[in-house]
């Protein structure tokens, strides 16, 4: 039976494939086109993290992905990893981090 997934997969998943005695159709995705699959990538890794239900194990492994998109995306848009500290730092200082758990319920105008 067919299972569509268009979408970006680790380099080693048709080996994976054609050993477990499945087919499989790719295609090697342009530069314009794998920057925007790296981005939805990050979106469906983080997705995983939260269904893992805090299990340790599971979570281990999902931030181990999204660290590994992280890390192709800074790679690929060519970023500066001290200018991205530097920012995450700014943003800490000026908005603070997530020590306290809060929570917003809600705002009034």
């Amino acid at each position: 039976m067919r299972k569509i997934y268009n979408k970006l997969i680790r380099d080693k998943i048709p080996e994976i494939i054609e050993r477990n005695g499945g087919k499989h159709k790719i295609r090697i995705l342009n530069d314009e086109e794998y920057k925007k699959e790296l981005l939805k990538k990050i979106v469906e890794e983080a997705r995983e993290v939260l269904e893992t239900s805090g299990d340790k194990k599971e979570l281990t492994k999902e931030i181990g992905d999204v660290l590994e998109i992280i890390n192709y995306l800074v790679r690929v848009f060519d970023l500066d990893r001290e200018k991205i500290e530097t920012t995450r730092q700014a943003r800490k200082e000026s908005r603070g981090g997530f020590d306290k758990k809060l929570f917003l319920e809600y705002t009034d105008d």
